[in-house]
Order: structure tokens, then sequence, then C-alpha cells
């Protein structure tokens, strides 16, 4: 893998860690990683827990609008890679510095946990750019924080500090930036050191019909944005976070 490592330690802790810093953009390359990354630790029995971390200064600033896509990034071919992560069976813990940001909030929440710091910043911020959220926060993000919480945050795209994430439950644990890696893996050891079997068991049935509904979300967010992608919105939406202005919508 290119932009992905994957080390086990003693204590049965998988760490999958993200290599495109500053920012850990993502795409469905990465996506494929992750996804195989996972697969091949669900099939080892040594690895009892996903430690999902990113290097650098944020977990994952989402996509890189400035960046050409491959047709491998359009949005159903991008969710089948998303799909495998939410099919994984060995839970996952993320630790999330700086920005987990529109896709980034999506595979943030992908996750069983996250700890966070003050330092942390969520936002599902689709509607500033003129097109629909994806990466299934259709059903993670309401299951969260609630639906009238989810709504506030999809329909504003307002950036949400450490603190208020604990408060949503966007974030299960909050501790200072410097300790947030330690953090995290001591989360990671206390679950890894249950019973194996009986962690994916429970796991497994408080996620009954979970991977069923992402699969329909994932598919109802990939044509919306597909439309939405063809609109002045969009195309306003993008040049203005680029620029780092103020986007001028125009409902067209």
């Amino acid at each position: 893998m290119n932009d992905v490592t994957v080390a086990v330690d003693d204590a049965h802790v998988a760490t999958v860690e993200i290599h495109r810093p500053p920012a850990n953009y993502f795409d469905a390359a990465l996506i494929t990683e992750l996804g195989d990354a996972y697969e091949t630790i669900d099939a080892d029995p040594s690895c009892r827990v996903i430690l999902l971390c990113s290097e650098g200064k944020h977990f994952c600033a989402g996509a890189n609008l400035g960046a050409a896509s491959s047709p491998a990034d359009q949005p159903r071919a991008l969710y089948r890679q998303a799909l495998r992560l939410f099919a994984a069976a060995t839970p996952v813990v993320a630790a999330v510095q700086g920005a987990a940001v529109g896709g980034g909030l999506g595979l943030a929440l992908s996750a069983d946990f996250r700890v966070a710091s003050p330092r942390s910043r969520f936002s599902a911020n689709f509607a500033r750019l003129g097109f629909h959220h994806g990466f299934g926060l259709s059903v993670t993000l309401p299951a969260l924080a609630g639906q009238q919480a989810a709504l506030d945050l999809l329909l504003t795209g307002r950036r949400v500090p450490g603190e208020e994430a604990l408060s949503l439950g966007l974030c299960d644990r909050l501790v200072e930036a410097g300790a947030l890696r330690p953090a995290t893996r001591a989360l990671a050891v206390e679950l890894a050191r249950s019973a194996p079997l009986a962690v994916r068991s429970i796991r497994a049935t408080l996620r009954t019909g979970l991977l069923e509904r992402v699969e329909a979300a994932l598919e109802l967010e990939a044509s919306e944005q597909e439309r939405l992608r063809r609109t002045e919105d969009f195309r306003e939406g993008v040049t203005a976070s680029l620029e780092r202005r103020t986007p001028r919508f125009d409902g067209r």
C-alpha cells in the first residue's frame, strides 16, 4: 500500500495510519487501501481492534477540491469502497486530530469510537459547497447526534469544535492534543482486553441492519451528488472555497 500503513502490537491493536500529510485528503485509491487493510485485519485473529489515525495536522480534510479526479473517484465507485469500511468485523477507534471535514467526517463516523481534542473540528460542509453530503452521513450523523442536530450541521455546514463535538456525541472522549494518540491507544487496548469472540458478536448484534442502511444511503447520496455536481451552485461553492471567500449561490 502506498498511503496506508498497518502495524500490529503485542496488545492485539492494529494501527492503521493514513500518510497524506498535512491534510490527508482522501480519494478512491486511499479508501480502497483502507478497505484492503481492514479486510486483512479481519482475517488475522491476533488483531482485535483497529486504531485509525493519520499523520500530520489533520485527520482528514475531505476530498482535494483542487485536484483532478479520476473515474474511480465518481461517487458510486468511491462509495463501493467506503462500504467495505462499514462491513469490517473488527472494532475501530479513530484518533481525530485537527479537521474531520466533509468526507473526512464521514470517515471518522464510520469508526465505532472517536477520541478528539479541543483543537479538533468536525464539519459537514457539503451545503456550503453546493452539493449533497455523502460517505453514509445520512445514517451515521443522525444516529450519533440526533436528527435535529444532524439537520443543523448538514444545512449550515458549520464547524464544530472538540468540546461541542463531545456534547453532541460526535466524539466519545476529549483529551489534550498532545495526549490524543496515547489516549486513543489506551481505549483500543481496553477494548482488546475483552474476549474477542464476544466483542465481535456483541458488535455485530448492535449493528444489525446497519450495513444495509448505509448501502441504501450511499446509493441515494451518490445520485444526489452526481445531480448537484452539474449545477452552477456547485461550481461557485468549490471556486469560493478555493479562493477562501463567501460563496454567492443563485439556486441554479
